[in-house]
């Protein structure tokens, strides 16, 4: 499957759309991420936040969840959508939990609520990362 700036826009418009449901009350901090699985089925997460930190979780967490419940393996793109000053990228865990499921040449888009603001890649983001085929022998 080709991942074209069409599939780039409707990733970045569930990623915009769900992160109105985040639950962000201690950092104020609402973030939506979305995922396009082999299927082409887009799935989508907000920040859960927990008073006992660190139990909350991320976005990009809850769009991983949601694919796999929904039986895919593979992600093929990723959009974040954060509103602050530099653009919002996932943090380094969940760059670690994409890194399962994609490819180092997988897009990883972030944007604010009116724009893109940064296209990279997985592997610009997560350089020489660690990997499922480390541990096959």
């Amino acid at each position: 499957m080709t991942v074209d700036d069409t599939t780039m826009a409707r990733l970045v418009e569930a990623a915009r759309a769900v992160r109105a449901n985040a639950y962000a009350p201690y950092s104020k901090f609402a973030v939506g991420a979305a995922v396009l699985d082999e299927q082409g089925r887009i799935h989508a997460g907000c920040n859960v936040e927990n008073a006992a930190y660190p139990q909350g979780w991320c976005a990009e967490t809850s769009a991983l969840a949601a694919l796999v419940a929904a039986g895919a393996r593979r992600v093929l793109a990723v959009a974040v959508v954060g509103v602050a000053a530099d653009p919002v990228t996932p943090c380094g865990g969940c760059r670690q939990k994409i890194r399962e499921f994609a490819a180092a040449d997988c897009p990883v888009w972030a944007a604010d609520l009116q724009q893109v603001r940064a296209r990279h890649t997985l592997g610009g983001l997560l350089p020489a990362g660690f990997g499922p085929q480390h541990l096959q022998g």
